[in-house]
């Protein structure tokens, strides 16, 4: 069970409004507009890990850097919906399946809202990698938060 307090709670939801509002903003740009930014962010990476796409075709990297900010970015919202479960001191089996079914709704949204835009399309095999990354993030969630758990309590056990 994880502590909860009001300033968490808002601090948690705060969060998942703002990756929800950066994921699908970034649904709604035209794919011109998506794609430019892709290529900005992987020129970036380019020049400060140069080994980072070295004999990749442009076409393979720069779907490759999307697939991999996609599975990030919802890795990130799957600690968030974790952590916002665990505080609503749901028992463990059902904090796990709404956070990923939670997940897979917002890759589902994002994907369809994809459907409606200029130049870009929505597919299933996204919504399954977002919903991978979902489950990473709950696991490092999960893994960190134990972690933090067992330190304090030998922290605590020393004094």
């Amino acid at each position: 069970m994880i502590r909860r307090s009001n300033r968490r709670m808002i601090l948690c939801c705060s969060l998942i409004i703002i990756l929800l509002a950066f994921i699908w903003g970034n649904s709604l740009l035209p794919g011109r507009i998506s794609g430019a930014f892709s290529d900005w962010v992987k020129q970036i990476l380019t020049d400060l890990f140069p080994f980072l796409f070295s004999g990749m075709p442009d076409s393979t990297s720069g779907g490759l850097l999307r697939k991999l900010a996609h599975f990030t970015e919802f890795a990130s919202l799957g600690a968030c919906f974790c952590w916002r479960y665990g505080m609503l001191r749901t028992k463990q089996a059902e904090q796990l399946f709404l956070s990923v079914a939670s997940g897979f709704l917002a890759a589902c949204i994002d994907e369809t809202i994809q459907r409606f835009v200029p130049d870009r399309h929505g597919c299933f095999t996204d919504v399954g990698i977002d919903t991978a990354g979902v489950a990473a993030g709950i696991v490092l969630f999960t893994i960190a938060y134990h972690i933090i758990k067992h330190n304090r309590k030998f922290t605590e056990e020393m004094k």
